[in-house]
């Protein structure tokens, strides 16, 4: 994959992954906003109760203490308040009664104009039944005349029509209207004066203009009504009812306690705390709060608080508040119930739990898979391009062991060569060391794949470590001259036998000496330890050479990645030499660490466990 294209997608995600968090976000805004809205409205409901309970406990406290002046003032009230819903309805009945008889006049005047236009623009016009009115516009089969025609025609002496009079001979008792039972529509019998032909006219009984008129004066009347009614049964509403306290007590109570101070009317702290505390519970808010109550004014003391208020007018963050006695009709301070929530926020949020876990949890698992996509895509493209370098190597290091056996074997075919001997012998050793070279690279190979695929079974057998070391150090003893290394072996382990596999030990360890050699410029140095751990050995595998980066370090496990050399230009390999060495030692149970500074050494330490 290019560059390019690897940014196009990069930018495309990061726009969709950006655009999904906005729309979270408004989301959870909007939610918050309804959550706050409905919060408010329970505190607010909750505050009226508690009002409504502080009326009430009010009311029955002053009614029992001042019971006897109460019940004489609860008959002279009751007699007043009756005379007064009395004297309001014969009232009302008059007013109804004068509003129905003009209603009925602009009726009786809009029927007489409309009669007068009918009977202007049409001959002997009646009024007819309703019954009249279906028979006649519905005739039996038989009867081919139901209005009882007299036809006069008048014709020429060639039998041409000249003119035509038509004559009613119908005549019916005209319908009688009753102005308070008026049907929807009125039917008229008339006759063009043109033709004569008899004709049926409908009238509405009332004007739809004055019929919507009527009805919307009898609403705004009724509602006032109603109303009014209302309020004056309120006022004169009974006072004791099964043991209950009516609207007529607080008006009675208003009218002797007047002058009666706000702190005199409130319940005790105690008792208000109690009502706050359960009409919110009634509400499911369970959350700290703070209250006091103040005259309406703001110039008086407060009299409760279970909080210390801040100088000033202001209100602290998120306070409601109510008027305490605002149905009081003569009481001068009705006094402010102040509720304060501290932490309002808390709970909102306790309440989109949900709401926000989801939504961080779904912006995390986008966010996890962007970045997972990108650095797939990315592991791909290096892969990619490591694995390009692999088939390069692969294919150097097969090309000259192939190359050898060619060239050998073609000096093979020279018959002058057949009787030098020594020559022959010397051609066949190379090309068998060739072969073994060759089939060492491919042993690797398989290897590695077999590791890939949980293929490679290992043998479970006592290897004297020590021992084992020594004699991959003898196998390397021409490659290691080759280069002048300066080997040191300070093999202290005792006891020094683990449960493994002899082969792919020897060669984890072959290829850590291998690597030492090969990225060790000039004359290597390479120094190999055993001690014993806990439970193990520990193989320590050192080197003065090129070292690494700690960002190389990381790599170095990867198959088919390799170590940027710089000027060392004799550095073959396939780059699967260490992932080989580290799935082996993770198959027996072990562990590896590398400890690397750039240009001064690398140090590999190998744990192995007994068993």
């Amino acid at each position: 994959m290019k560059k390019k294209s690897l940014w196009i997608i990069t930018a495309l995600m990061t726009f969709a992954l950006l655009g999904v968090f906005v729309m979270q976000m408004y989301y959870i805004r909007e939610s918050y906003n309804l959550k706050s809205q409905l919060f408010e409205q329970n505190v607010n409901q909750a505050l009226s109760s508690v009002v409504n309970k502080i009326q009430k406990t009010n009311v029955i406290s002053r009614i029992n203490k001042k019971d006897f002046e109460f019940k004489e003032l609860k008959g002279r009230n009751i007699r007043m308040q009756t005379d007064s819903i009395v004297a309001f309805q014969i009232k009302h009945k008059e007013s109804q009664a004068l509003r129905r008889l003009k209603q009925r006049q602009q009726v009786l005047d809009y029927l007489g104009i409309q009669d007068s236009l009918i009977r202007d623009n049409f001959a002997s016009p009646e009024i007819i039944s309703e019954e009249d009115f279906v028979i006649l516009s519905n005739p039996t089969p038989n009867d081919k005349n139901p209005l009882k025609l007299n036809v006069d025609d008048i014709k020429g002496p060639n039998g041409v029509l000249i003119s035509r009079r038509v004559i009613p001979s119908f005549f019916r008792k005209r319908a009688v209207l009753n102005i308070n039972r008026l049907p929807d529509t009125i039917r008229y019998l008339a006759f063009d004066r043109v033709t004569g032909l008899p004709q049926f006219i409908n009238l509405p009984s009332i004007d739809p203009e004055l019929r919507y008129k009527f009805k919307m004066e009898d609403a705004k009347i009724e509602y006032k009504y109603k109303t009014e009614l209302e309020r004056l049964y309120a006022d004169t509403a009974i006072v004791y009812n099964a043991g209950n306290v009516s609207l007529l007590q607080d008006v009675a109570k208003e009218m002797a306690n007047k002058d009666i101070p706000l702190e005199e009317r409130m319940p005790s702290q105690e008792h208000l705390d109690t009502l706050i505390k359960r009409e919110l519970l009634s509400k499911n808010i369970d959350l700290d709060y703070n209250y006091w109550v103040k005259p309406s004014n703001h110039k008086g003391k407060v009299i409760y608080q279970n909080v210390s208020l801040p100088n000033g007018d202001v209100l602290p963050k998120n306070t409601f508040q109510k008027v305490i006695f605002g149905n009081d009709l003569m009481i001068k301070d009705p006094g402010m119930l102040y509720l304060s929530f501290p932490n309002k926020n808390s709970l909102i949020f306790n309440n989109m739990f949900v709401t926000l876990s989801s939504s961080v949890g779904l912006l995390l698992v986008l966010i996890s898979i962007f970045a997972y996509t990108i650095y797939a895509i990315i592991r791909q493209k290096k892969l990619s391009e490591m694995k390009t370098d692999f088939i390069n190597n692969m294919t150097h290091e097969f090309k000259t062991p192939v190359a050898t056996i060619m060239i050998a074997s073609e000096a093979l075919k020279d018959p002058d060569l057949t009787p030098d001997k020594a020559r022959v012998n010397r051609l066949a050793g190379i090309i068998y060391d060739e072969n073994v070279r060759l089939g060492s690279h491919i042993e690797r190979v398989l290897n590695v794949a077999k590791l890939d695929n949980k293929e490679l079974k290992l043998e479970r057998n006592p290897v004297a470590v020590n021992d084992l070391i020594s004699l991959v150090v003898d196998s390397m003893n021409l490659q290691l001259q080759k280069k002048d290394t300066e080997l040191i072996l300070a093999l202290d382990a005792d006891p020094d036998v683990v449960i493994g596999d002899e082969l792919h030990l020897s060669n984890m360890i072959y290829n850590l000496i291998d690597n030492a050699n090969k990225y060790s410029p000039e004359t290597p140095k390479i120094t190999i330890k055993t001690k014993n751990q806990a439970n193990g050995i520990c193989i320590e595998v050192s080197d003065e050479g090129i070292g690494m980066t700690k960002e190389q370090t990381k790599r170095i496990f990867d198959q088919f990645y390799r170590v940027p050399t710089g000027n060392l230009h004799d550095v073959k390999g396939f780059g699967l030499g260490l992932s080989y060495v580290n799935d082996i030692i993770k198959q027996m149970n072990g562990s590896v660490k590398v400890n690397s500074e750039k240009d001064k050494g690398t140090t590999f330490v190998i744990h192995l466990p007994f068993n």
